[in-house]
């Protein structure tokens, strides 16, 4: 597969700017193996194989386990997640789904990560899985392969 154009990021020379969205995601406090967990989740649901094979990749690079990472897409059957990696995992589901229920983010969903996370936090998840959001729908018009590397 071959991508249909440069990356519109590449094109436009926008990464500086986009890099200060992910340091301040960062600094939010939140573990970097959760922040690639909901990554990789939000890219399944997305389709995009660039954003699939990159959060895969950086959650072997932060250590976590096969298990783990093999059931992200099953992470509420699967027994290997904690309980505010179950909330990121669900806000990161219904932040890509918005279209899905009248109340994308239902208030029951909102206190439950808000149990886990403070102000700082949520924000920094908020602005991820938003980010993670962004990057996969540049990537799947442009199919972007997996694997592939901008320059």
């Amino acid at each position: 597969m071959e991508a249909r154009m440069k990356n519109p990021v590449m094109v436009l020379d926008a990464m500086k700017p986009i890099q200060g969205l992910y340091k301040a995601a960062y600094q939010s406090g939140l573990d970097p193996e959760l922040l690639e967990l909901v990554h990789l989740r939000a890219s399944q649901i997305n389709g995009c194989a660039a954003c699939v094979d990159a959060g895969g990749r950086n959650l072997r690079k932060a250590g976590t386990s096969d298990e783990r990472m093999w059931s992200v897409a099953a992470w509420r059957e699967a027994p290997y997640f904690t309980d505010a990696e179950r909330a990121a995992l669900a806000l990161a589901e219904a932040m890509t789904r918005l279209a899905d229920r009248p109340d994308a983010v239902s208030d029951e969903l909102w206190d439950e990560a808000a149990d886990h996370f403070d102000e700082k936090q949520l924000s920094g998840l908020i602005l991820w899985i938003s980010m993670t959001n962004f990057f996969n729908r540049l990537n799947t018009t442009v199919r972007e392969p997996a694997g592939a590397t901008w320059s």
